[in-house]
């Protein structure tokens, strides 16, 4: 028996292949001229016997795949090869599922094939209200997004062309191995798992917490739709039910019920109480339209996506507005033992796979060097203490620095070492005492540097003296907030158009334990500093949208030359 299949290095495929090669025959792997190395290492995976998957140079993107110099008679042709990804823009997503489906339906007709097993997807039942049934395909269904557009259109085109005795499987929403986890991407519910590990770290689990219940969806381990696939494909006619098959969970659930089994996997809070749909149905669709279009709103809903690393193309197309009827697909596997199992047997599995392997934060590059690589830093009171030592971790790693204090010479020094650390280094003298000063220097390093990406606000005074020895000394409280705050609050107002402008930048403020203990004897001070930590509280909400953050670091008592 001759197999074809194509997509048989994806997810979904080389399960299917494994499956397959527990049959007899030849396993022919539709492969790209670059792609050989995937193909490799599929058979190295699955310990394939020498000459059982044989590749087949091709590309889906070809008339006919491009296909030369094969003959060989074909029992069961799998297509697999698709775009599975939400985030795919319209345009790849139409070459791949709807020319490339044509180009396999032409490949199909020009050559002897016995069966043609379409792998379509439930996203072709779009927005349909009421149960889908297997064999309902155009129900005047309107499809949201051009993946469901895409996938029902590979679909058309598969039973509008093939010649072939064809069978058309739509799997659920397809997420890792039951027994390993085993999954290749963030998708689907994974999309998710970063909140419920937010949340786990914000709060104990036995916390009860609310949220929407959100409509029907479906979700099967990749493990059972192949081998559901390998099954149904090898019935003959007359053990067939029907020639399309839903693989998914009889069972189905809702989003917060999915959620809820998620949670307990990860040792997150649980949706206690669940807010049914009809409760938000009750406010007038364009109403609700018309609050997640205000500008706030989005900008709060795209930042909390982009923290947690959800696409909103996700977010909007995450559940379904009917049920999946699948009665031919558990008659066709009826006494093989071949089911969906609980979604709560495996989510452990699925949660354990994706916190090792899958979770984003994983890979990410936590050096110094990594978060200021092109980056402009500008330190103040760089000539000594905390800013000479920050000047030169930064030079060590890398970095660009802007030294600013008061003495060149002192400058130029600390620039040496910076740049004999491996750093580059730029001197600007300023009294940040002196407000035209600030603004001289302000000018001059939007016109050098074209505007400073980090800012850190680390020059300082410091008076220790009791409020009883100050009473004829309010000249005290004028230099510490013309430095500690002026000073610093002009630099802020002068480079952060330029930050919200690019929508990235960082502040950095220097503040000192004092203001957290209110210390006696430093009322001049700590008055200053905490004036300049309750200005960047109300500001950071303001920019936070605009990709600028504050971050204030309250310092003990710092042996520097100011003590």
């Amino acid at each position: 028996m001759n197999y074809f299949v194509t997509g048989a290095t994806g997810f979904i495929g080389r399960h299917l292949v494994a499956e397959l090669l527990k049959r007899d025959g030849t396993i022919y792997v539709l492969v790209r001229d670059g792609s050989r190395g995937k193909l490799d290492a599929l058979v190295q995976r699955l310990d394939a016997p020498a000459g059982r998957i044989v590749g087949v140079t091709g590309d889906l993107g070809k008339p006919g795949l491009g296909v030369e110099g094969f003959d060989e008679p074909i029992d069961h042709l799998f297509h697999l090869a698709a775009v599975y990804d939400v985030e795919a823009d319209e345009e790849s997503s139409e070459r791949a599922n709807v020319e490339g489906t044509r180009h396999v339906a032409e490949f199909a007709n020009a050559r002897e094939v016995g069966r043609f097993h379409h792998t379509s997807s439930i996203a072709v039942a779009g927005n349909y209200r009421g149960v889908f049934q297997e064999d309902m395909f155009d129900e005047g269904q309107r499809l949201p997004h051009h993946y469901h557009r895409t996938k029902y259109e590979s679909e058309r085109i598969v039973r509008d062309m093939v010649q072939a005795k064809t069978l058309v499987f739509r799997p659920g929403i397809v997420v890792g191995h039951s027994e390993t986890g085993e999954m290749d991407k963030i998708d689907g519910p994974y999309y998710l798992f970063k909140l419920l590990q937010r949340l786990r770290a914000a709060l104990p689990e036995w916390v009860p917490l609310a949220g929407p219940q959100g409509g029907q969806t479906n979700i099967v381990p990749v493990d059972f739709v192949a081998r559901a696939m390998d099954h149904i494909a090898h019935l003959s006619d007359d053990e067939l039910p029907g020639d399309s098959f839903h693989l998914v969970n009889p069972e189905a659930m809702n989003v917060g019920e999915a959620l809820n089994e998620f949670a307990k996997a990860a040792h997150a809070p649980q949706l206690a109480m669940r807010l049914d749909q009809n409760v938000t149905n009750a406010i007038p669709a364009p109403v609700r339209a018309g609050v997640m279009a205000l500008p706030t709103v989005k900008r709060i809903r795209n930042q909390l996506y982009h923290d947690l690393g959800i696409p909103p193309a996700a977010m909007e197309n995450r559940d379904f507005a009917c049920t999946f009827d699948a009665r031919d697909a558990q008659r066709a596997l009826t006494g093989t033992g071949i089911a969906v199992p609980p979604l709560s047997t495996y989510a452990p599995q699925l949660w354990d796979f994706w916190e090792r392997n899958l979770d984003p934060d994983l890979f990410r590059e936590r050096s110094l060097a990594s978060s200021i690589r092109d980056k402009r830093i500008l330190i103040t009171g760089a000539s000594s203490g905390i800013g000479l030592e920050t000047a030169v971790k930064i030079g060590e790693a890398g970095g660009e620095v802007i030294l600013v204090s008061r003495t060149r010479e002192k400058l130029e020094e600390v620039a040496k070492q910076v740049e004999a650390a491996g750093g580059t280094a730029h001197v600007h003298p300023c009294d940040l005492s002196e407000l035209e000063d600030v603004e001289r220097l302000a000018s001059e390093v939007l016109e050098q540097h074209g505007g400073v990406d980090v800012l850190v606000n680390n020059a300082g005074r410091s008076i220790r003296r009791s409020v009883k020895a100050s009473y004829d000394r309010f000249h005290d409280y004028e230099r510490t907030m013309q430095l500690n705050y002026f000073g610093a609050l002009k630099l802020i107002m002068a480079f952060m158009p330029g930050m919200r402008e690019r929508r990235s930048g960082h502040i950095v403020n220097v503040s000192s334990i004092g203001v957290q203990t209110n210390t006696p004897r430093f009322s001049a001070y700590v008055a200053s500093k905490s004036a300049l930590d309750a200005f960047s509280r109300c500001a950071a909400p303001e920019v936070i949208g605009d990709g600028v953050k504050f971050t204030t670091v309250y310092m003990p008592l710092v042996r520097t030359p100011m003590i």
